[in-house]
């Protein structure tokens, strides 16, 4: 632990330890003080802007709504939309009451909604209308149909035994569910006193935050996060960066994924940098935003600066004003890393990883690191927590150059996973190390490089896929008799999903077929590009399936995907 503290982190109150115990209202409270009339939150694309001042005073408002609605400390409030605004502002609003913030995957469809409604045991639902060609309201009223029977305040369902209410971010009313409008207008009933109480309740070590993820074994599991958990790796992610309050922090990706709701609006807040948010990524958009705001930071996975750089448009935009910025999520390819510098003027763009486990970030490179650390490498560990690389089987550390499994100690890992105590242990030791479940390789100068993965976790466009959750589902179809899941690689995703099927003995499945019963169950991303069709699987003497064998073929079979 340092015992100096530098201009920037004196300046934002972390003190000498490195690491401060603060909720998130106490943050945005000091940012709002510091700041008042720069602004904080911009939508570029519509008529809305909101100075520091005025963020917290809106999330203020929608806190005592909630108050006022019943919403009590420790209840969880789940939120199933794209980065519209009142996103943002539950995010905090949900945090100065104490609540528990759920973030659900935009992809989400039936199945999976389900799922997390009742694993979460969420009280408090908030939906937009849909996304894409996913009807929420439709897939609501699927799975709850009390919705349209019930008194709003009378809800009960056995399906759903915990949920009170269902909100609808907007201004229309839909049977059953509470409109924003009214939610706001309920505010005026709780004292300013009252507020103040419930907020003298809370500790930085509450849990704030449930984030769904995949994680390194299993079905998604629901990681409880801390107040300290994520300002902690917020501040210490946009020092990486050299954040100030005058960098403007063009946001694309999705809040409901840790690379929005941490990485990019924990930076922030704790920098008292203005957010630019895209409510879904367009690279249209993203380009006029980043012109039109002169932002000076970018977020995004590579393929989404591919998307920009490959935009026919590209040259009408000025992309002067960028700086810095992260590109995560999967291995940047040196020719686009070069491109974003040289054409897009990042010269200061950074490289994170980690796991949602860890809050999530574990190492990043930093803004003077050269072109070979930030295309071969992942950075090396951020201040206050410890990343070593040990021999799988023994735990022990071993010597740089060598490959082995991640692991990862500090302030940032996570309480848990939501009742899954034994899924827990798994991946925490009783040393407190997280165990990745990622092979890397670290020089002696602690930068990291990720070299493949103990488990068989797919990667999509940075998004999580664990080939159990695929298969399973895929179990419940009649004419499959068994499968196997393995990613392939794939120039603009990183990997795609792959199936191998084995069918019930007289039954001729065509791939297609196995596409459509996906469709509408599961989510888009985790639906298999590919369907083999195959007699047998590649065993070992002892009965195991040779994964590895299937991710081989596979690339034999797509070598272009």
């Amino acid at each position: 632990m340092r015992s100096s503290t530098s201009p920037a982190e004196a300046e934002n109150g972390w003190g000498p330890s490195g690491i401060r115990e603060v909720t998130l209202g106490q943050v945005l409270e000091e940012t709002t003080r510091k700041w008042p009339d720069q602004e904080a939150v911009v939508f570029a694309d519509r008529d809305y802007r909101l100075t520091w001042r005025e963020f917290s005073d809106e999330v203020d408002r929608l806190a005592r709504g909630l108050m006022a609605m019943g919403v009590r400390k420790g209840e969880k409030v789940a939120v199933w939309a794209t980065n519209v605004p009142s996103w943002l502002l539950l995010q905090f609003a949900t945090a100065r009451i104490g609540a528990v913030l759920i973030t659900v995957n935009t992809h989400y469809r039936t199945t999976e909604i389900t799922y997390l409604l009742q694993q979460s045991e969420a009280e408090n639902l908030f939906i937009i209308d849909g996304f894409r060609d996913i009807d929420y309201l439709g897939t609501m009223y699927e799975i709850l149909p009390e919705l349209r029977d019930l008194p709003r305040g009378a809800l009960r369902s056995t399906r759903f035994p915990h949920l009170k209410r269902v909100f609808f971010l907007g201004p229309e009313k839909h049977k059953g569910l509470y409109s924003m409008p009214e939610l706001l207008a309920m505010a005026p009933m709780v004292s300013r006193d009252q507020y103040l109480q419930r907020q003298a309740q809370l500790a930085p070590g509450d849990i704030v935050n449930m984030q769904y993820t995949s994680g390194t074994t299993g079905f998604p599991k629901g990681v409880m996060l801390t107040h300290i958990n994520i300002l902690n790796n917020g501040f210490r992610i946009g020092e990486c960066q050299k954040l100030t309050s005058k960098d403007r922090m063009c946001i694309p990706v999705p809040l409901f994924h840790c690379f929005g709701c941490v990485l990019a609006v924990m930076a922030a807040v704790t920098h008292g940098t203005t957010m630019v948010l895209v409510e879904t990524f367009d690279p249209l958009l993203v380009m006029a935003s980043v012109d039109q705001e002169r932002c000076t930071a970018l977020y995004g996975v590579p393929t989404m600066f591919i998307a920009v750089l490959d935009h026919p448009m590209f040259g009408k935009f000025d992309f002067s004003s960028l700086r810095t910025g992260i590109m995560a999520g999967s291995p940047c390819p040196v020719a686009v890393m070069r491109q974003v510098i040289d054409r897009m003027h990042a010269g200061e763009i950074t490289i994170a990883y980690g796991l949602t486990e860890a809050s999530p970030v574990m190492t990043q490179t930093r803004t003077d690191d050269d072109l070979v650390r930030k295309t071969e490498t992942v950075g090396r560990a951020l201040p206050c927590v410890e990343v070593k690389v040990v021999d799988p089987e023994t735990g022990r550390e071993i010597p740089p150059g060598t490959q082995g499994e991640v692991v990862c100690r500090g302030y940032n890992i996570m309480k848990g996973y939501y009742n899954m105590p034994d899924e827990t242990a798994s991946v925490i030791d009783g040393e407190g190390w997280l165990h990745s479940g990622d092979l890397g390789v670290m020089d002696g100068d602690g930068y990291l490089a990720i070299t493949g993965r103990l488990k068989d976790m797919i990667i999509r466009g940075g998004e999580n896929i664990y080939p159990k959750e695929v298969e399973e589902y895929l179990y419940t179809m009649e004419g499959i008799r068994d499968v196997q899941v393995v990613g392939v690689p794939s120039r603009k995703y990183g990997e795609e999903v792959c199936a191998f099927v084995i069918p019930r003995e007289g039954v001729k499945l065509e791939p297609e077929e196995v596409r459509d019963f996906c469709r509408g169950q599961i989510a888009r991303m985790k639906i298999p590009k590919y369907v083999v069709m195959v007699d047998s699987f590649p065993m070992t003497a002892s009965g195991k399936i040779q994964k590895y064998k299937l991710r081989e073929e596979a690339s034999r079979l797509f070598p272009e995907a």
